[in-house]
């Protein structure tokens, strides 16, 4: 499913380094945000498994997936995100893929408000899924 397709569903992972702070990306297409390493769906893939695969194309590296955290509706880009906490299998090297700039880890409150919703909600995560449209 490429970026253009009208509908999206995409999986998304919040990964912290040991100080809290939020691992992003800063795309090399579309509007060249920074965001959570992920993105979409294959046909034929489950959530996790595009998560795990995506993971592994942006940043070289495997993550243990730990829980689902939130499922959000973006309208401006007609697409569902699920958001899921996950950790690095260590010792990890990042090493970007050519659809990604730049990475470092962030301060939660030094993310965009939607960003920090989702990430608040994945991490201060109690056993209920969080939904939400923006």
């Amino acid at each position: 499913m490429a970026f253009e397709d009208l509908y999206r569903l995409s999986a998304h992972a919040v990964i912290t380094d040991d100080g809290g702070r939020i691992l992003m990306l800063k795309a090399d297409y579309a509007d060249y945000r920074w965001g959570l390493p992920g993105g979409a769906v294959d046909p034929g893939e489950t959530l996790i498994e595009t998560l795990v695969r995506e993971c592994r194309e942006e940043l070289a590296c495997e993550v243990e997936v730990a829980y689902l955290s939130g499922i959000y509706y973006h309208a401006a880009v007609n697409s569902h995100s699920a958001i899921y906490r996950a950790r690095l299998h260590l010792p990890a090297t990042i090493m970007l893929s050519d659809e990604h700039s730049e990475w470092g880890y962030f301060p939660p409150e030094t993310l965009s408000p939607v960003q920090r919703q989702r990430v608040m909600a994945c991490l201060n995560f109690c056993g209920e899924v969080a939904y939400a449209a923006f």
